[in-house]
């Protein structure tokens, strides 16, 4: 669970040394200041998973400088990598420096000395920060250096898998038992990998179940973004991703992947499904026709839908919608609109 401490529940005067300790046991310690400690405010929430620790931090204008006297006393040997959720921040190390906002990635290293700093201008800060032991990490340390503290845009490719599964750990953390967090420690570790390799343009120096992982993670993602193309396909997902279709088989066929063993069709499917469920329960689409919401989603067959809705969910589709939607006021509803045409499936 979700650990979550404030200065709200601080005196205003000790807000700032409050912060700053909190900044030391649960990172490092960091040599922080501010022009205004009378006006600061500071938010932490820390999520445990085992070898990995995620943290979300939101926190007014400050400085911070990680000298060499603070190294030699202490240093947890970590690489940290941070997403920015709102706000902007720079950050500097080992020669690199960077401009931060609202979906920017940043990575950086515990042992090496390093300053950051949220502008004044700018306001609060929120980032998601990801630690963990360098030794963890399988790609060789000298060619990580080229990536401390520089940009890393989390729009496309890999970064953006990773920025959607630290935003996920954030949200869904909370309801994981402790055994399902420590195996997500694994998966994080494959995705910063993969990501950090990508933009090292070195990918083979993964090991192969890591890239096997970061692989299922990336079509995962093209699934989701595309399950209402009806021309979504085994065939198709292969053609996009250049591998073959065994290749995609075996891949979802894998007794340690994240299905019920069905293959990628079952995968497919039960996404559709699981989308389908959730749109007829939302009030803001009650206007929409249930084959409206099942084209929505890639059923091209409004018999087929019903017959694997009720299948999955014991009830029909407007039984279901009917049930959801009782006790729900009819106020501020979306006007029903013309369902728009599936797009050809987006590059992953």
């Amino acid at each position: 669970m979700w650990v979550d401490l404030s200065t709200s529940a601080v005196p205003t005067a000790d807000r700032f040394e409050w912060f700053s300790e909190v900044v030391a046991s649960e990172l490092m310690p960091t040599a922080l200041s501010t022009d205004d400690t009378a006006a600061f405010h500071a938010e932490v929430a820390a999520l445990d998973l085992g070898a990995l620790q995620v943290s979300k931090f939101c926190y007014s204008p400050l400085r911070s400088r990680r000298t060499p006297a603070l190294i030699r006393r202490s240093d947890p040997e970590q690489y940290q990598l941070a997403l920015v959720t709102s706000g902007s921040e720079w950050i500097t190390q080992r020669g690199n420096g960077s401009a931060l906002t609202a979906g920017d990635l940043v990575f950086w290293n515990s042992s090496h000395p390093w300053e950051a700093g949220v502008p004044e201008a700018d306001g609060q800060v929120e980032a998601i920060v990801l630690q963990m032991p360098r030794a963890a990490m399988p790609l060789r340390a000298d060619r990580l250096d080229r990536l401390l503290a520089r940009r890393i845009p989390a729009r496309t490719g890999m970064a953006a898998i990773l920025a959607r599964f630290l935003t996920s750990l954030h949200d869904e953390g909370p309801d994981c038992a402790p055994q399902d967090l420590a195996r997500l420690a694994g998966v994080t570790t494959d995705l910063v990998a993969a990501c950090l390799a990508e933009h090292l343009d070195t990918p083979g120096e993964l090991p192969s179940e890591a890239r096997t992982r970061a692989l299922r993670a990336r079509i995962d993602r093209f699934i989701e973004h595309n399950l209402g193309d009806p021309e979504l396909t085994p065939r198709a997902i292969a053609a996009r991703h250049a591998i073959s279709l065994r290749s995609l088989y075996s891949l979802y066929e894998d007794p340690g992947a994240d299905d019920d063993g069905g293959g990628i069709a079952t995968v497919i499917r039960r996404l559709r499904l699981t989308r389908a469920h959730q749109d007829l329960a939302a009030p803001e689409l009650r206007r929409h026709t249930v084959q409206s919401i099942a084209a929505r989603r890639g059923f091209t067959s409004a018999t087929a839908f019903s017959r694997a809705f009720r299948e999955a969910y014991g009830v029909t589709p407007t039984q279901h919608r009917h049930e959801a939607l009782a006790n729900t006021p009819a106020q501020n509803v979306e006007p029903a609109r013309t369902p728009r045409t599936p797009r050809p499936p987006a590059a992953p």
